[in-house]
């Protein structure tokens, strides 16, 4: 097999602002996979979980330079052998993601069919996707909503907490989002900017406020805290940072209500489907969420929607500049469509991919 990489930036209409900081644009990288007159597509997005893991996206481009001519001694059917390969190089996750998302995509091209197909999922299955507003004042939250609305008639709005101005200032910005939407659906994503005290101080009130669960309340490392805050908390509490991959959930199954699934992290559709049976089997509900992806990698996730919980697979919604067209949005729902692999096409043409 034949791998060629490229990049594309693309620049949110609204930035987002968490507990960690600010994005307005990224630089993502398109991985394409050729073998047999048929291309796979995947993507690698860079994220981080704390300030010093970042991996920016030329720091990525060289990691995939190096490995590179190992993987082109492989075939695309030899997925199993690639992981394995992937793992003992300590490939970073998002490229591990690209590559693996490229291989089932020219797998279903090959077969003629969608990878939800493949894998016998009913579409019908699939909630509707949150979308998100970020930190914000009360007034700029009330906007957001706005225009959340406009674009999409939003009923289900995952509110960013975790203001470094404190929980008076969360609150002030979630009573304003509430009486903006008072019919929405709210949950709330902390992103570890809460500690212990506060993070039960805000649960009881977060169910006063009618939010349906909280997500990642106390920072990456305070995960011994966790089960403590979940006994007395009275809205379920799912875990994002503190679970990278399927190896993760068994320790976190005591702690957590459900966790948090991002390609990114997980470095693949196939640690994905693993991780939703390693969750399932230990009793945890399931959340898709994204980074600062394209429509490529929220339609790879699309694929596996029907074994989720929750969807928050909304970051492509807010790209200004997509290149590509995928999933369909239809009444909130995030449905992939019926063409071969992941059916994503280039949006400037939209001419399928070869």
């Amino acid at each position: 097999m034949q791998i060629s990489v490229e990049t594309f930036t693309v620049n949110k209409r609204f930035p987002l602002t968490i507990s960690r900081g600010t994005t307005a644009q990224t630089t993502n990288i398109l991985v394409r996979i050729e073998q047999d007159e048929i291309e796979g597509w995947g993507e690698a997005s860079p994220f981080s979980i704390v300030r010093e893991d970042r991996k920016n996206t030329d720091e990525l481009l060289k990691e995939l330079e190096q490995i590179i001519p190992t993987l082109e001694k492989y075939s695309s059917l030899d997925r199993q052998e690639i992981e394995k390969k992937l793992q003992e190089m300590q490939v970073s996750s998002s490229l591990r993601a690209a590559i693996d998302t490229a291989l089932h995509d020219w797998l279903g091209k090959r077969a003629g069919l969608p990878l939800w197909r493949l894998w016998g999922l009913n579409r019908d299955r699939i909630v509707p996707t949150s979308v998100t507003i970020g930190i914000n004042t009360p007034q700029g939250a009330r906007k957001r909503v706005k225009d959340w609305i406009a674009l999409m008639g939003a009923k289900l709005l995952k509110v960013k907490l975790g203001s470094p101005e404190g929980i008076e200032a969360d609150r002030a910005m979630l009573l304003a989002i509430r009486e903006e939407a008072p019919h929405a659906q709210l949950t709330v994503d902390a992103n570890g900017g809460w500690n212990l005290e506060g993070a039960m101080e805000m649960c009881d009130w977060l169910a006063q406020q009618g939010v349906k669960y909280v997500e990642q309340p106390l920072p990456v490392g305070e995960e011994k805290n966790l089960s403590q805050l979940r006994s007395r908390s009275p809205i379920p509490i799912f875990v994002d940072e503190s679970c990278f991959s399927s190896g993760d959930i068994p320790r976190l199954a005591n702690c957590a209500d459900g966790i948090n699934i991002k390609l990114m992290k997980a470095g693949g559709l196939t640690e994905v489907m693993r991780s939703i049976h390693v969750a399932k089997a230990c009793g945890l509900q399931i959340m898709f969420g994204c980074y600062s992806d394209s429509s490529l990698a929220n339609t790879a996730m699309s694929h596996l929607a029907p074994l989720a919980d929750y969807l928050d697979l909304d970051s492509h919604l807010n790209l200004a500049d997509d290149p590509f067209a995928g999933a369909i949005l239809e009444e909130g729902r995030l449905l992939p469509n019926d063409l071969p692999g992941l059916g994503v096409q280039y949006r400037r043409n939209l001419a399928p991919c070869p």
